[in-house]
Formats: C-alpha cells, sequence, structure tokens
C-alpha cells in the first residue's frame, strides 16, 4: 500500500526540447573520462599509473580516507593521462578504449543470505559504492556507517530531464536485485517515491515503502521527499541512490560486472532531435550531441539538468551520476530597459509584465542570460512559494554566508543540499548564488562538527 505525498509550493518550467521517447546508440567513444569534481570532499588515491591497461570494472583509485572504497574504469583500454591541477590535484581521468571491452568479474554474494557486510564488502570492491550519496552533507556514503533509512526518487520533476519510467522500462530484475540488497544495509526503511501519474516499474518491486508524490518541482527531488516522509535530524544519517545508480548496482549483483551503460536524455531547444542515447559514464558528449543535430551557432552544453548541471564543453565527458545532457542558446544579448515594457518569453514568479502566470503550461525557449546582475539580497518572499522544506530558505542562507554555525545546525541546514535551492536560485532577483552558498555552509559545518 502507497502512502501518498503531495506538494504544494514549487514551480514548473516548461522548457522547449524534451527528449522524445526514442533511442539510439550513441558512437562509440575514443576517449573516456572520470571527473574528480563529480566526488565532493573525495581525496583519490591512484593504483594504476599512465599508460597502464586496465578492464572495465577494475580499480584506478580509491578514497584515501576509506581504503576499501574503489573507482572503477567505465570501459577497459589504456590510462593515458591523469590531468592535475594545483598541488598536484587530480582532476581529471582518461582512458582510452580499446576493441576488446574485456569486463573484470567479481563472484556475486547469495542475496537471499547474505550479510549487510558481504553486500558492503561486494559493493565497496566492484566500484558501486560511490552510487550511494549520504545526507546530510551530500558525500559518498562512508560505510562504516549506518542510516536510518535509504531513500530513493523514481522520478525527476526539473526542466527537461530523463523520463525515469522510460529509463527503467524492463529493468525489473536489477531493481529488485538491488532493493533487496540495500535493504540489509539499515535497520530502517528504503523509500521509494514515484509520480501520483506514472508508471514506473519501482512501483512493483517489493521490500520497500511506497510514496506517490504530486505536485509541482522540486516534488521529483529526493530532498523534498525526505522532508515529508522522515526529517533529518542532528546526529542521523540517511542514504540516497538515484534509479539508474540503482540499475547498475542491480546489474552487478547478478552478473558480477560493472557495467557503466546510461540511458541518456539529450533534450534542449538547441537540439534538431532531442532523444535518448544509450552510452557509457564518462563518453564523450560529442558522439551523441551532433548526433540529433544542433539549431544555434551559439549554445551551451549543461552536463545534467538546466537547473543543478555544470557548465561543459561540446567535446566534454559526460558525469558519473548524470543522466540528461541539456543544450540552450547563449544568453549573451541584452534587452534595452527589457524589465520596462511587457515580455511573452520569459518566466517569472515576481514580474506581472511577463504574463507567465496566465499560461502554466506554456512552453518557453529559455537561453542563459540571468535577466539582471548580482545585488544584495531583496526580500520579496518569492522563495517561500517555490520552496517546499519546512525551512525558512532565505535566513538559511544569510546564515551559510555569514558562517554561524548555530544558526545554521537551527534553521536546517543538515536536511539539504545544493540541488533543493535551484530553484530558489532560478527566481532570485538578486542573482545570489544559492546553491554555491550551501555548499559551502555544508563544508564548513562538516569541518569543524563532522
Amino acid at each position: 500500500m502507497s502512502k501518498d505525498i503531495r506538494i504544494k509550493k514549487g514551480l514548473n518550467i516548461n522548457l522547449v526540447g524534451a527528449a522524445e521517447p526514442t533511442t539510439t546508440k550513441a558512437a562509440l567513444s575514443n576517449v573516456y573520462a572520470i571527473n574528480l569534481s563529480d566526488f565532493h570532499g573525495l581525496t583519490p588515491k591512484m593504483i594504476v599509473k599512465e599508460g597502464a591497461e586496465v578492464k572495465a570494472g577494475e580499480a584506478l583509485f580509491f578514497n584515501k580516507k576509506v581504503e576499501n572504497m574503489m573507482f572503477v574504469s567505465p570501459v577497459s583500454g589504456e590510462l593515458i593521462e591523469i590531468e592535475r591541477g594545483a598541488r598536484r590535484r587530480i582532476l581529471n581521468i582518461k582512458i582510452l578504449a580499446d576493441k576488446t571491452q574485456e569486463q573484470l568479474t567479481h563472484k556475486i554474494p547469495d542475496l537471499a543470505k547474505a550479510s549487510a557486510a558481504e553486500i558492503k564488502g561486494f559493493l565497496l570492491k566492484s566500484g558501486c559504492w560511490p552510487f550511494i550519496k549520504q545526507r546530510p552533507y551530500d558525500l559518498i556514503a562512508n560505510p562504516e556507517t549506518t542510516p536510518k533509512a535509504i531513500f530513493i526518487s523514481g522520478f525527476n520533476t526539473a526542466p527537461l530531464a530523463a523520463d525515469m519510467d522510460y529509463v527503467l522500462l524492463g529493468k525489473e530484475k536489477e531493481l529488485q536485485a538491488a532493493l533487496t540488497a540495500i535493504s540489509k544495509l539499515s535497520p530502517g526503511s528504503v523509500h521509494v517515491s514515484v509520480s501520483s501519474s506514472s508508471n514506473s516499474p519501482l512501483a512493483t518491486m517489493e521490500g520497500i515503502v511506497l510514496h506517490k508524490v504530486s505536485g509541482p518541482h522540486p516534488a521529483g527531488l529526493v530532498g523534498t521527499q525526505i522532508n515529508k516522509i522522515d526529517p533529518i535530524n542532528k546526529g542521523e544519517l540517511v542514504w540516497t541512490i538515484s534509479p539508474q545508480d540503482l540499475v547498475i548496482i542491480g546489474e552487478a549483483l547478478l552478473t558480477g560486472k560493472f557495467n557503466a551503460e546510461r540511458l541518456v536524455a539529450l533534450a534542449g531547444s538547441s537540439i534538431k532531435r532531442p532523444q535518448y542515447f544509450k552510452t557509457k559514464i564518462g563518453a564523450e558528449i560529442s558522439t551523441f550531441l551532433y548526433a540529433s543535430g544542433v539549431h544555434d551557432k551559439k549554445f551551451r552544453v549543461i552536463n545534467g539538468d538546466v537547473l543543478t548541471g555544470s557548465r561543459t564543453r561540446p567535446d566534454g565527458h559526460l558525469g558519473f551520476y548524470n543522466a540528461t545532457v541539456t543544450a540552450i542558446p547563449e544568453g549573451d544579448d541584452y534587452e534595452f530597459f527589457g524589465w520596462t515594457k511587457p515580455v511573452f518569453d520569459k518566466v517569472s514568479t515576481t514580474r506581472a509584465l511577463t504574463f507567465s502566470w496566465l499560461q502554466p503550461k506554456k512552453k518557453y525557449d529559455l537561453n542563459t542570460n540571468t535577466n539582471g546582475e548580482h545585488r544584495a539580497f531583496v526580500v520579496t518572499g518569492q522563495y517561500e512559494e517555490v520552496f517546499p522544506l519546512d525551512i525558512y530558505p532565505l535566513q538559511l542562507l544569510k546564515a551559510c554566508m555569514v558562517q554561524d554555525l548555530d544558526e545554521m545546525e537551527q534553521l536546517g541546514l543538515y536536511e539539504v543540499i545544493p540541488e533543493d535551492f535551484a530553484l530558489t536560485e532560478f527566481v532570485c532577483i538578486s542573482k545570489q548564488p544559492h546553491q554555491k552558498i550551501i555548499r559551502e555552509g555544508l563544508d564548513l559545518l562538516y569541518k569543524e562538527i563532522g
């Protein structure tokens, strides 16, 4: 029996260019890359050197703080470059793929009899553990801790995000295997949320507590669901896993192999034929970006969705956790007195002259222009209109900026991660970098309190 959750506060940003439910196999990438910025707070320790031959699923480096946590190669080939930055910090690891695609196979545990320690050992060794994230702090989960519950959001309400119902179609065996295994890692429940209007394969799984969620974005964010189901208090931990990562975990548990395959939604108004591509983690984005054609000469490629993704180049590489790549026009144009005249092609929660409030279902072709400049916070109450968590967003942002640890704790920083503030950042007329502020606040809290 499911438990219904209705989200009232939020904002759906309807953009042109949603991916059509058709799948094309992307061209094979010559070079695959693992970007270390995907693993916030990680201190890596290399296992292999440049020039070494590796198999798909073979460990490349481990977490210096948790030495049995392995990070593996998505493909077989030659490790051709370890790109380093200041103080020899590792930025990227690049593998030149070969044609054999030989995979490393691990001994799989008996899911019916395996203990929590055996499941943890397999996930750590096989390279699947980095898919498990923890709150607070939005870091890779520490296997030496035990969460009070595990949360999985089976849908995504972000603009142009991949349709999880389509992506997960036919993956029932892998999903059930992963859910059976991870349920042994916590004394609490495995909470799975699906859209009340969807037909998700996750809704048929056993051993879970099912929640049907309705409402505007950010209803699909796992942070919103945690806040409504079982909020995080000081001293508590919860773990989260995305549905596509759950499939990789399940396949590893069934076959013993780390399969880095991803179904990626290529979306955005700059794409002529937005659709889904079957590729692998770390693949060159250009291998599927130009296959769909692009409209604009100047466009921005975003590794992820338009609210939380990071800017990248067309020859950049698919992020470790990303299931969406978006391309929208570059907003390098400026309107003279644009704020004084009526406009019909923009979204605003405060400006009546945009008229977007009259057309809630209209789709917009937005670009990257921020339509304003950075300024001090203006108190308008608009953050609270789109922020459904039981938290004061403006006060929490200010507490993070002034580094007031007591206020940060009392105002609920333990419950949130940067993506929870992506929508308030979008509607912010002060153009403040909300996600960056929250990330810095979490880092400070982790450093001082842990």
